[in-house]
């Protein structure tokens, strides 16, 4: 006797499995010419569709992957409260309150000497180039190419205002600012809420077969994807208070916003630490010579200990990538998608090559 396919009344379904109210799934179409060519023709309708789509969304599309990249780094907090006990709900809670009072702590410390600092600096930009022409190679560089005019011209407050599209243009600027900032806060609220359900929606499009492997790996690739985010912040704060206390004990003028372009440039893969070098060195430069070369010692010694010392400690036992291929990535990030590109193309490459080793080598041996 067969057993019923069907399934008992007051049996519930899971999460991803058919429910079987809307009946059997029928036989298969026969495969006609017609039905061959339609289905070509739609896929390719769908296919041009979906290129449209994507790229008008492209926008939307960054503020979503900067989300979902927020949201891994910040589950294993989530994970670690509810070890403690506290429920799922709270936790996101308090681990998203948290974030958002780190977020506004760092506006209300950053934002005012930042631009007070910074608009400083642009008014005494052209008396840095001036400076600078006491050099006679520079001097020759600066009249050759017209450096002091065009410093002067980008200094301009009606130039930047014209750059800034005028007083509608900087409203547009920073209330669009505002709402990419509260688009991708709440898209992180809701990844955390629901990363579990997501998790396992992604695990259960894999063949049964196949799931507790893909989970696996799934799960590891999670885990590089968190350590390297944590990994790369820790660094990046540790590079920024160092040029801060460096930027004060040698004199250095608009030290916090110095430190904060360090920071932020150390952020970026592979180039980020030497682009905030050359800007700090550059500063320091103009400022007097001995102290432009005491920058270049600092960060070539720094360099040294964070490349060789602390990106080893922090990172590469979390991601542990060839160096050329972390230089391509970021290089191709930065094409891509700009600084979000150069700080999602580390744990890309990372979970490709843990897919390479794992699957598809494998898979190349058996064959």
């Amino acid at each position: 006797m067969e057993a019923s396919s069907e399934r008992p009344a007051d049996v519930e379904p899971g999460e991803f499995e058919p429910s079987g109210r809307f009946g059997v799934p029928g036989r298969p179409l026969r495969r006609s010419a017609f039905l061959i060519g339609f289905t070509g023709a739609l896929g390719v309708l769908l296919a041009y569709a979906l290129f449209l789509g994507l790229r008008n969304a492209a926008g939307i599309l960054v503020l979503v992957v900067i989300a979902l990249f927020l949201a891994v780094g910040l589950h294993p907090a989530v994970v670690r409260l509810r070890r403690w006990g506290v429920p799922r709900g709270l936790a996101v809670a308090v681990v998203t309150l948290t974030l958002l009072a780190l977020i506004v702590a760092g506006l209300l410390a950053l934002v005012p000497p930042v631009v007070t600092q910074s608009g400083q600096f642009v008014q005494q930009l052209p008396g840095y180039v001036e400076e600078l022409r006491r050099n006679p190679t520079v001097n020759d560089l600066v009249i050759r190419y017209d450096v002091m005019e065009r410093v002067q011209a980008a200094a301009n407050a009606d130039t930047i205002g014209r750059a800034l599209g005028g007083v509608l243009g900087g409203a547009q600027l920073i209330f669009g600012t505002i709402f990419r900032l509260l688009t991708v806060l709440v898209l992180t609220i809701y990844f955390l809420a629901y990363f579990d359900k997501l998790r396992e929606l992604g695990y259960a499009l894999a063949p049964r077969s196949r799931r507790e492997r893909v989970r696996l790996i799934g799960d590891e690739i999670l885990t590089r994807v968190g350590a390297y985010m944590v990994g790369a912040l820790a660094i990046a704060v540790l590079a920024g208070v160092t040029t801060f206390v460096f930027a004060l004990a040698v004199g250095l003028p608009y030290p916090f916003a110095l430190a904060v372009v360090v920071a932020v440039t150390d952020l970026i893969p592979q180039i980020g630490a030497t682009l905030g070098a050359v800007v700090v060195t550059l500063v320091g430069l103009a400022t007097d010579l001995p102290v432009g070369i005491a920058c270049l010692v600092f960060f070539i010694l720094y360099q040294q200990v964070e490349n060789y010392l602390l990106y080893p400690k922090i990172m590469r036992r979390a991601v542990s990538v060839n160096e050329v291929a972390a230089l391509l990535a970021a290089l191709l990030g930065v094409a891509l998608l700009g600084v979000v590109g150069a700080l999602i193309a580390i744990p890309t490459v990372a979970a490709l090559q843990l897919i390479l080793r794992e699957v598809v080598l494998p898979r190349q041996d058996a064959r």
